[in-house]
């Protein structure tokens, strides 16, 4: 049987503030800009590796912060990092970064080598970074 998927090609998500949103993937983790969608709007940046298209929630919908017990969808997502420096210095970055709220710093991933934070971006989206080494 030959493997039906290959990896994630792209990650699409929904936020608050789609210009706020992208200006923190590429001026804080360096991501690019690597198309827009002006009358959607949306735009979309990528790290080399995975793409994510931010789309423009309308402005006069109620939005209301994700809840893991209540709503379905998308928890968070993981973005790799280097190793355990790249992990302790992304989180000193982060910790002052306006709009951008720590929900736990750099921790052991159970009973694992594996290092992860968890904290919540402008436009409200949860992201863990995680670091296997």
């Amino acid at each position: 049987m030959s493997q039906s998927t290959q990896g994630l090609h792209h990650l699409g998500l929904t936020v608050k503030d789609v210009i706020e949103t992208s200006t923190f993937f590429c001026e804080q983790l360096n991501f690019k800009v690597v198309g827009e969608k002006p009358d959607y709007p949306a735009i979309f940046v990528s790290d080399g590796t995975i793409m994510l298209t931010l789309w423009q929630a309308k402005g006069d919908s109620p939005t209301v912060p994700f809840d893991r017990h209540c709503n379905i969808g998308l928890h968070h997502f993981a973005l790799k990092v280097a190793n355990k420096q790249s992990l302790e210095l992304l989180n000193n970055q982060l910790e002052n970064h306006e709009g951008v709220n720590i929900e736990f710093k750099p921790e052991p991933l159970g009973q694992t080598n594996t290092l992860h934070m968890m904290c919540t971006i402008p436009g409200g989206v949860r992201i863990e970074f995680i670091t296997l080494s």
